[in-house]
């Protein structure tokens, strides 16, 4: 038996329960791992409370995707992965399908990747899915540049701090937008070039100063809404504007129906686009380690929680005072 989380209805996170079951072993093209960590995301909790992009189909329902531990068995079909190594998970699956929070996990091969030699278990499980994220979004999808800008809102989050370093990294420039002054010399210390405090400063205002007027070739947004109209002013003449998120709950418009703005391409990004494409897959897995072995990369773990206190570490990514991820470690 299993100590795995799940929930019976939909709800915050008072629904969450820690339960015993069989893990069983995996069918072809699947493993089991030993969990050892796993990374929170908003995904999870979007979820488990019935406003995620997927509805869950059915009661008792899993969650998670991302963990780091050791392969014990491999079913069918499974090459290049074998038992004892360790590896993460990234999130390429349907949390209605397979769920990471447990001590053990049957995942789809596909999902797996093998963990650099040096990065523990912690760092695993906090690693792969913002820094594929940011990849995915702004490489692959957008093709971002050395000398271009990219200004993120939602900076403080998992996936905002490694579009920072991502920029950085292919020799961007990031400008990073937060609500209050608490975070804004994290913010810097990481790596932003700008920080604009959004409660208190104009951002067309200043992201036009930092670009010389140019504006922004990229605009990288987690939070959607209303708000798109006014970050669409900062994008630059045939720029993007690529939204990841929708942390604001309300419609969003599309700001290019106004004919007097610059030309700009406005368009989703899911990490899925990535994940469930091996050669995407192959590509940014490769970027994300040459990125850790440099030291230009690295896993910014806010706090961590037992996975007995499962209930508690939801209740803390709900109340978005982390700086960074968020997570769960698994005693035996």
């Amino acid at each position: 038996m299993t100590r795995t989380v799940r929930f019976h209805e939909l709800g915050g996170p008072e629904v969450i329960r820690l339960e015993d079951l069989k893990v069983g072993e995996p069918g072809p093209g699947e493993v089991r791992i030993r969990v050892d960590a796993i990374g929170l995301n908003r995904a999870e909790a979007l979820f488990r409370s019935g406003h995620y992009i997927e509805p869950v189909k059915r009661f008792p329902a899993r969650l998670g995707t991302e963990a780091a531990g050791m392969i014990e068995a491999v079913g069918e079909g499974i090459t290049g992965l074998r038992p004892g190594q360790p590896v993460s998970t990234v999130p390429a699956f349907s949390q209605n399908d397979y769920g990471v929070y447990a001590e053990q996990a049957i995942v789809p091969a596909a999902a797996v990747v093998r963990r650099p030699d040096g990065l523990g278990a912690i760092e695993g499980a906090a690693v792969w899915m913002p820094y594929v994220t940011a990849y995915g979004a702004l490489v692959e999808v957008g093709g971002m540049r050395p000398g271009d800008t990219v200004v993120l809102n939602a900076a403080s989050s998992s996936v905002g701090l490694a579009a920072i370093h991502v920029a950085r990294r292919i020799g961007a420039t990031p400008i990073a937008l937060t609500r209050t002054t608490a975070k804004r010399e994290a913010l810097l210390k990481e790596g932003a070039a700008e920080v604009i405090v959004t409660e208190s400063e104009d951002v067309v205002e200043r992201v036009l100063a930092a670009t010389g007027g140019r504006g922004a070739e990229f605009v990288f947004d987690a939070v959607a809404g209303p708000g798109v109209m006014e970050l669409a002013k900062v994008v630059a003449d045939e720029g993007m504007h690529l939204v990841y998120g929708a942390l604001s709950g309300e419609p969003t418009p599309y700001p290019g129906l106004d004919l007097g703005m610059p030309a700009l391409s406005m368009r989703t990004y899911t990490l899925y686009e990535t994940t469930r494409r091996p050669e995407r897959l192959r590509r940014a897995a490769a970027f994300v380690t040459s990125g850790l072995r440099s030291g230009a990369f690295r896993p910014v773990v806010d706090r961590t929680f037992d996975l007995e206190q499962i209930v508690e570490a939801h209740r803390y990514l709900e109340s978005n005072a982390q700086i960074g991820k968020i997570v769960v470690t698994v005693a035996r």
